[in-house]
């Protein structure tokens, strides 16, 4: 059985050439990448991150966010919560509601290192 990743709470920016380049990954940038990947790897995660993707400001409060996945809000909390953690969204309090942004560096960052310049 695989060992788990660890669940680091890292947002420092992943700054590593594209996997398979002539420069190898190191095993820190293995592990930062590793598990931003996990945190991406939840079917509702995803739904959240392509709809603020998709909207003005890259932004949406908690209830909006479980309104469009169809959870409740404390299981988007927990969600919200994960991808936070390893510095895929930030958040802001407004009064009551909580306001999600997309941090698009850190998207940028995954994206740049899982870049294949060959065509299948």
């Amino acid at each position: 059985m695989p060992r788990p990743l660890p669940l680091l709470e890292d947002t420092s920016p992943i700054c590593c050439a594209p996997l398979g380049t002539q420069d190898p990954i190191s095993a820190a940038d293995a592990t930062a990448l590793a598990v931003r990947l996990r945190a991406l790897a939840d079917p509702v995660r995803l739904q959240m991150l392509g709809y603020l993707l998709d909207r003005a400001g890259r932004e949406a409060t908690t209830g909006d966010l479980a309104r469009h996945v169809g959870v409740s809000d404390a299981t988007a909390s927990h969600h919200l919560k994960t991808l936070e953690t390893v510095g895929l969204l930030t958040k802001q309090r407004h009064g009551m509601r909580v306001h999600h942004h997309v941090v698009g560096e850190a998207i940028h960052a995954i994206a740049k290192a899982l870049h294949v310049n060959a065509c299948c």
